[in-house]
């Protein structure tokens, strides 16, 4: 199979940097706040002659408040920080339509039906499809702090535990070909196997000679 050409830096003339950052953060045991941002930069003096740093033609942020577990959007904010025409923070009321709707399977069919094309500012957009995926990851961190505070509060906690192995699944399921609902990793869950930890963190815990259990 035929792969791409792999120039090295010196090869290259960049003429365009996009960057997207996103951040989870636990509210509440029942709220998660994600805080999402890209940004669209042209290098030095490209556009305007002489200029000696990038040059920000985009710079978009996202806030939602989730219910946990649900994933269901309990509120909606945009910001437009840098933008190239007037009009463009006209769209931001539009994505409070967001409240209500649940970030879990079919999201992104929904973001695409209601904001695509000239409903929706496709920048802002793009930076909501990239935040959905980080929201699905951190509900793992959010059950890990809820066992951890349970075991505080002296309350039996199992992590391997079948049931809580699956509940855990259930944002990701069909999310990727790893989770597919047929595939091998949920058909184990589904049988009541054990599934050890990510590659990660089997390797952290490894260097740090501690035992998953």
């Amino acid at each position: 199979m035929a792969t791409a050409r792999q120039d090295t830096d010196e090869d290259l003339e960049l003429i365009h940097d996009r960057s997207y950052a996103v951040q989870v953060f636990r509210r509440s045991p029942t709220e998660i706040v994600a805080r999402g941002r890209v940004q669209d930069q042209k290098p030095p003096g490209l556009y305007v002659e002489g200029d000696p740093d990038p040059l920000t033609l985009h710079d978009m942020t996202i806030e939602l408040r989730v219910a946990f577990p649900s994933l269901e959007i309990t509120d909606a904010g945009v910001h437009f920080e840098t933008f190239p025409q007037e009009g463009c923070p006209g769209i931001s009321a539009a994505y409070r339509s967001l409240v209500g709707v649940s970030i879990a399977r079919g999201f992104t069919h929904t973001v695409r039906e209601r904001f695509g094309g000239p409903r929706g500012c496709a920048h802002v957009t793009a930076l909501l499809q990239a935040m959905a995926p980080a929201v699905v990851q951190s509900t793992w961190s959010m059950r890990l702090l809820g066992r951890k505070a349970a075991a505080a509060r002296g309350e039996p906690v199992s992590l391997g535990s079948p049931e809580a192995r699956q509940t855990a699944v259930l944002p990701n399921l069909d999310t990727c070909h790893v989770w597919a609902a047929d595939g091998d990793l949920v058909q184990r869950v589904e049988r009541g196997e054990v599934v050890t930890p990510g590659i990660p963190v089997r390797e952290r815990l490894e260097a740090l000679g501690v035992e998953w259990t």
